[in-house]
């Protein structure tokens, strides 16, 4: 089998950064509870992630905890030899999905934004995406699939999310980009743009703050905000031979938000 050749018996296995909450989180959970081992990242706790690894293992499948930020691309070398010693230790040399899920937040006015927080935003949602991708790229699997997370923000506008949509906009231009590069190795590639969702994410804001929660539940066609597993189901159903051809596409998980 050459390399990067699929072996459609064998167990696929996902990488997905940004696992140790939230929708990562959900994401390793759901992918677990259909067979699917899992080697996710957390920036800095620890004990979170060892929770997220116990629950897998109680859905009856590994995962494999790494530490990595993604906003320093120095650090994905050593990132990749780390990601080989782990699919040594699941009996693989290759994996079969990558989700580029681990983000952070930012809200400020367009006027009142900074240099550096708009450099912050770009080395975690754009660059991190764009060269952790690239340097992965040896270790998928012909055939494997590639999920970005944005946002409904690139769709819908807010005052005061102008620089981190427009980091989700650029990711979802390369999107496309990458499911046209990579068509010759049957790699497909989509965006999933989740809506308001009651995690942590913004210091927990849709989930901790009423008046936020209630604003949300008002514009959304199905009355509430989203939860992490709405958006882990639908990642892990992306990744499933269920939807084998849809590629190129950005898909809205938002319960109809702004509609």
């Amino acid at each position: 089998m050459s390399a990067g050749q699929s072996n459609p018996g064998a167990t696929k296995i996902a990488i997905v950064t940004g696992g140790s909450r939230g929708i990562g989180r959900s994401t390793v959970l759901q992918l677990a509870r259909r067979g699917v081992p899992s080697i996710f990242t957390y920036r800095a706790n620890r004990a979170e992630a060892e929770k997220v690894v116990a629950l897998a293992a109680e859905a009856g499948q590994r995962a494999i905890a790494l530490p990595l930020d993604t906003g320093d691309v120095t650090s994905f070398d050593a990132f990749v030899g780390q990601v080989r010693a782990a699919l040594d230790q699941l009996g693989a040399q290759r994996f079969d999905y990558l989700v580029n899920n681990a983000g952070t937040s930012h809200h400020a006015a367009f006027a009142e934004v900074t240099e550096e927080a708009l450099d912050s935003l770009y080395r975690v949602h754009f660059k991190g995406v764009f060269f952790l991708t690239q340097k992965l790229l040896p270790l998928i699997n012909d055939g494997g699939r590639i999920v970005n997370i944005s946002s409904g923000l690139t769709r819908a506008t807010y005052p005061g999310s102008a620089s981190y949509a427009s980091m989700k906009g650029a990711v979802e231009v390369l999107t496309r980009y990458l499911a046209k590069e990579l068509g010759p190795r049957r790699i497909a590639v989509n965006v999933v743009a989740p809506g308001a969702v009651a995690t942590d994410f913004s210091g927990g804001m849709v989930r901790d703050n009423p008046e936020v929660n209630k604003m949300v539940s008002d514009m959304t066609a199905l009355g509430r905000p989203g939860l992490p597993d709405d958006i882990g189901l639908a990642i892990a159903s992306l990744l499933s031979e269920d939807q084998r051809w849809v590629n190129a596409q950005r898909i809205e998980v938002s319960g109809g938000m702004a509609l």
